[in-house]
């Protein structure tokens, strides 16, 4: 791993900002940019903080980290969530490494998956899963499992045998291996 000393440039913004605002800028290595394959013509990337580190990574549609995840060798399965006939959400899910890659399909936030949230992150997913599921601690839970054919209580393995659908809405899940 390279490592470099750098300023941060800071400026302050024009326009309507308010007085007093910052815009804080950096200069990256050219040979650091194109080893992440970003150049003029395709420069869109994702930035995370963890509180200590930014991490700057290439932006990739979901089938692209799909396809990154496969050739890997890692367990992906795509799920692809509608609300009637319309797809809303598409998910790819690697169930190795534990992350999940979303596109939304319609701008309805109420009918997507993880609703306004652009990154959803495995908990998100877990969580999605588990509220297209019969709740866990339901009485009768065990009558319910046994009537689908599961001996516990797993909700991938719930929305396998009923899509996730549930009494109150029309959305269900469609799911596949990669």
């Amino acid at each position: 791993m390279e490592t470099r000393t750098a300023k941060i440039i800071v400026n302050a913004p024009g326009g309507t900002a308010s007085k007093g605002s910052k815009t804080y800028k950096i200069s990256l290595p050219t040979s650091w940019i194109e080893q992440l394959g970003i150049d003029s013509a395709d420069r869109n990337v994702e930035l995370s903080f963890d509180g200590e580190k930014i991490r700057i990574t290439k932006s990739r549609t979901a089938k692209q980290f799909a396809e990154k995840k496969k050739a890997l060798g890692h367990d992906v399965k795509c799920l692809r969530y509608y609300s009637g006939n319309s797809l809303c959400t598409l998910i790819y899910a690697d169930f190795t490494d534990k992350t999940i890659a979303a596109e939304n399909h319609i701008d309805n936030i109420v009918k997507t998956a993880f609703g306004k949230k652009t990154h959803p992150d495995w908990d998100d997913f877990t969580a999605f899963l588990e509220e297209r599921c019969i709740p866990k601690g339901r009485s009768g839970l065990r009558e319910y499992l046994e009537s689908i054919g599961l001996e516990s209580y797993s909700p991938i393995e719930i929305i396998k045998k009923t899509q996730g659908r549930m009494a109150e809405d029309n959305q269900w899940l469609e799911m596949e291996k990669f």
